[in-house]
């Protein structure tokens, strides 16, 4: 079956056929890419390949309705043009049941550890988590938290009897059942009542205007990325190295947020010219590559902090967020990659919260190659409209190494130490950065709730702001917002402080838990996920060890 044509839909010509939910999944049992929105379906199989934002995200919303993940991520000229892949509609007497696509099918973990069912089937144990805590459309009802962090219900465990699946299914259904217990009802009545009041308020924020980007922002920027470059440029011809160094970590760190803003077309909301922006930012002056990060953010937007989908959390053996980890999980990112725990993990995760600061003041050096791979993937030159940019980004990267490696490492500095000196000072100046974008994240929930989830209340279960005065929005970049800007990644940064308020109140009518710490609260928050995290791998440690003992006892009897 092939979409009808956009001038079959304006002359009416024929009636839409109704698809069936049982239909639905037929066609993507056999392997069709069928995405549903405003009640059409979507045929997308001739074009999800092309798709400039990468065909995970497609591959994610298979079965889905995902009207609203589609409207904030697109503007309303592609909107119009969505209606080409049109084959029918679904029947809207009844809210749409949204199938959990195969990409999130994980073969992986058992049956009943898979969300979905987990969710659906309430045993009396988790009756008070699941329970509808709306009769009707309205605030929700609060159930109580269930208290303490997972490593304390696990040190009740018999160390010598708990194996590793065991362990890891325990501390899973834990995180589960306090998402549930905090969260609104994942019954439809709740989570419809939820995706109605988000689209008046995305609609309320289009009548306002905060989807307008006032260019006066963007000319005080500029004014402080020329200050910072001109400090290097100065300290570095009066042979300040390390000044110099400094400078230009600083300019790196700063002007990497109006790369952030062109890779979600907030600037112009014009793909080539935001485009072009980001790829002079991010390539040409930073030497990374903004197809990469619009690769993997796109994809972390849609499915934050899941272990197996998430690039953003997936740092194993290094740091893990999720005792998911334990198990060794397959990465759809990664193209089916395997996260092995292994001895390296036993000993790193442990101390994870002592190496998490010197880990991100070094993260930029991984960049450089997480960049490179990607340019180099074969699919990255078959992206639709977005072909053009591969070879621009080669070229602009080229250009930047030429400039930092040769002209300024090379012909500038005199001696090996100052050149290793000045790199590691420079990249290091950017760790805070780094500190900034996983701090809205590593210390929230990764567990999965399942597809009926809305949009809004998954952004906001996994995502958290960091307060801070306005006067200091400067130094965070926009990103101290990460929740406000997960529900709407278009709106102009400059214009998210005042997107926030709206979401609180949003947040106040449908019961949803918007969290939001100061930064030093933040950072004590993330190091206390990590710590926890930590004490659950050493508790796993100690079952292990009972098992290898036994075994040998067992040999020598």
């Amino acid at each position: 079956m092939e979409p009808s044509s956009c001038s079959d839909d304006k002359r009416g010509i024929r009636s839409p056929k109704i698809f069936t939910e049982a239909e639905v999944q037929k066609m993507i049992n056999e392997g069709r890419k069928v995405v549903i929105k405003d009640g059409q379906v979507l045929l997308l199989d001739k074009w999800s390949h092309r798709h400039p934002g990468g065909e995970l995200v497609i591959l994610h919303m298979l079965g889905r309705d995902a009207t609203d993940e589609i409207n904030v991520y697109h503007s309303a000229e592609t909107l119009k043009r969505m209606g080409c892949f049109a084959i029918g509609r679904i029947d809207e007497s009844k809210p749409w049941q949204s199938i959990l696509p195969p990409i999130q099918q994980s073969p992986g973990i058992p049956t009943q550890l898979m969300p979905s069912a987990c969710i659906t089937t309430c045993t009396e144990s988790s009756r008070n988590g699941c329970r509808s805590r709306v009769s009707t459309p309205a605030v929700a009802e609060k159930a109580p938290v269930i208290p303490g962090p997972v490593s304390t219900i696990l040190e009740g465990l018999d160390a010598k009897t708990t194996s590793r699946d065991e362990f890891t299914r325990i501390a899973e259904k834990h995180e589960i059942e306090i998402d549930l217990a905090k969260m609104p009802s994942l019954e439809q009545a709740t989570q419809q009542y939820i995706m109605t009041r988000y689209r008046a308020l995305h609609e309320k924020i289009k009548t306002q205007n905060m989807y307008d980007c006032h260019y006066i922002n963007y000319l005080k920027e500029c004014c402080r990325y020329g200050l910072l470059f001109a400090g290097f440029l100065y300290t570095l011809k009066a042979e300040w190295f390390m000044t110099s160094a400094v400078f230009l970590g600083l300019f790196w760190h700063q002007i990497m947020f109006s790369a952030h803003d062109a890779g979600h077309l907030a600037i112009s909301h014009n793909f080539v010219i935001d485009s072009l922006i980001g790829i002079f930012i991010a390539d040409f002056c930073c030497g990374l590559s903004l197809g990469w990060w619009k690769s993997s953010h796109n994809v972390h937007h849609l499915v934050p902090n899941h272990p197996e989908h998430d690039p953003d959390i997936q740092n194993a053996p290094l740091l893990a967020t999720s005792p998911s980890f334990f198990r060794s999980i397959k990465s759809t990112y990664y193209g089916g990659f395997v996260f092995f725990w292994d001895k390296a993990a036993d000993i790193l995760v442990p101390i994870q919260k002592y190496n998490y600061y010197p880990i991100m003041a070094i993260a930029r050096f991984n960049l450089y190659l997480l960049s490179w791979i990607h340019l180099m993937r074969k699919n990255t030159s078959s992206l639709g409209k977005a072909r053009w940019t591969r070879p621009t980004e080669i070229a602009f990267m080229c250009c930047y190494w030429y400039w930092f490696g040769y002209c300024l490492l090379w012909c500038c500095l005199p001696s090996w130490t100052l050149r290793i000196m000045f790199v590691l000072v420079s990249h290091m100046v950017t760790f805070p950065l780094h500190i900034q974008i996983t701090l809205s994240h590593f210390a929230m929930s990764t567990a999965d709730l399942g597809p009926n989830e809305s949009f809004a209340q998954k952004q906001l279960r996994t995502t958290m702001d960091v307060e801070c005065p306005a006067w200091l929005d400067w130094i965070h970049g926009g990103l101290q917002f990460q929740a406000v800007h997960h529900l709407f990644p278009r709106v102009p940064r400059h214009n998210l402080r005042q997107v926030q308020s709206l979401v609180k109140v949003f947040c106040e009518e449908t019961g949803l838990e918007y969290k939001s710490l100061g930064f030093v609260d933040g950072n004590r928050e993330v190091l206390g996920r990590l710590g926890e995290i930590g004490r659950q791998v050493e508790f796993l440690r100690r079952c292990e060890g009972y098992v290898r003992e036994n075994n040998v006892l067992h040999e020598v009897y």
